[in-house]
């Protein structure tokens, strides 16, 4: 459910920042902003990753099997 709700912030920003690109003017710290979030928001994801990892939470297994 975490992982649902970043993914959608994360498309959400990039939406914002598509839509600041796409008007006309100046629109540069829009932009910059929305992408400040993104990248953000993709790097609490990894280190909640990272988190669960640590503390067993999450389990790795391989592809396949």
């Amino acid at each position: 459910m975490v992982a649902a709700l970043f993914f959608v912030a994360i498309l959400a920003s990039l939406g914002l920042a598509l839509m600041a690109l796409l008007k006309r003017g100046d629109h540069s710290q829009t932009l910059l902003r929305a992408l400040t979030i993104r990248v953000g928001l993709s790097v609490a994801f990894f280190l909640l990753l990272l988190l669960g990892w640590y503390l067993g939470i999450l389990e790795p297994h391989g592809l396949g099997g």
